[in-house]
């Protein structure tokens, strides 16, 4: 959100420990919910225990499950201002426990948290009192198990409106290097060359996963190319490619696999490899 619209850093959002009964007079249950069939957010609210009104909301299904919590957050809040109650004092109600951190962190000023924050403020400028609690999930809390259907509905109900687009930045950026890393197996797939390397790493994407410390001697036996007797003789740097135990040619396949004089290296990569595997 463009700096302009930022809260006072002095805005303050108020939470509350504890999970027993509450006695505020406005209660509000959030919940978001986000599945292959969609995402969606839900909320109700409760004036003196009785539901007086529940709403649901349809999200972009590239959006995030926080974004859907955090949605129904605001449309409570929104909902409750227009109320005009006895007692102005309202506690919401979320299990999106990283939506309570990301409200009092003044770093972030991510659109929807910029929101209710703005929103708590034009509450207590006309004398709210705004608090917010974190639930656990499937605590079996009749206010937050009914928020968590209201939620799930909306996510299933293709027929539900979207009602926020907003993509987060991350969620590009991991579309877009996904589209690259596609985009570099096709063409990984395809060449004619580096057969020895793609040997051993044939999927990119579970190449990228490795952090190896990249040596002279790893490069030699992961491309073919370097100090092998094999690939100095196919240049005409050597005349004689057998390598020094004089069973075969020295190739990576034979150093790896068959070479007696590394037996005992072998043994120790063989039980890395098991411990690893473990």
């Amino acid at each position: 959100m463009e700096l302009e619209n930022w809260t006072h850093p002095a805005t303050h959002i108020k939470t509350i420990e504890g999970e027993e009964e509450s006695l505020h007079p406005i209660q509000a249950y959030t919940d978001g919910s986000k599945s292959d069939l969609g995402i969606g957010a839900g909320m109700l609210i409760f004036l003196d225990n009785n539901v007086i009104r529940t709403m649901q909301y349809g999200l972009n299904e590239r959006c995030r499950n926080n974004q859907a919590e955090q949605m129904a957050i605001l449309k409570a809040l929104e909902y409750i201002q227009m109320m005009e109650p006895e007692k102005k004092i309202v506690l919401v109600h979320t299990d999106s426990k990283i939506t309570l951190q990301l409200l009092q962190n003044k770093k972030k000023h991510t659109k929807l948290i910029e929101q209710i924050r703005t929103k708590v403020q034009e509450m207590e400028q006309r004398e709210w009192r705004v608090e917010f609690r974190w639930l656990k999930v499937h605590t079996g809390h009749r206010g937050k198990e009914m928020a968590d259907q209201q939620a799930k509905e909306a996510a299933r109900n293709k027929n539900i409106e979207e009602f926020y687009i907003k993509i987060p930045k991350s969620v590009v950026m991991s579309e877009q290097k996904e589209q690259r890393v596609m985009c570099w197996q096709r063409e990984w797939t395809e060449t004619t060359k580096g057969a020895i390397t793609k040997a051993f790493f044939p999927k990119i994407e579970d190449r990228l996963k490795f952090r190896i410390n990249v040596t002279p001697n790893f490069t030699a036996i992961a491309t073919g190319h370097g100090n092998i007797k094999a690939y100095l003789h196919k240049y005409k740097i050597i005349d004689d490619p057998t390598c020094p135990c004089r069973k075969c040619l020295q190739t990576v396949q034979h150093i790896i696999f068959d070479c007696p004089l590394l037996e005992k290296e072998r043994e120790k990569l063989k039980a890395v490899v098991t411990r690893t595997e473990n």
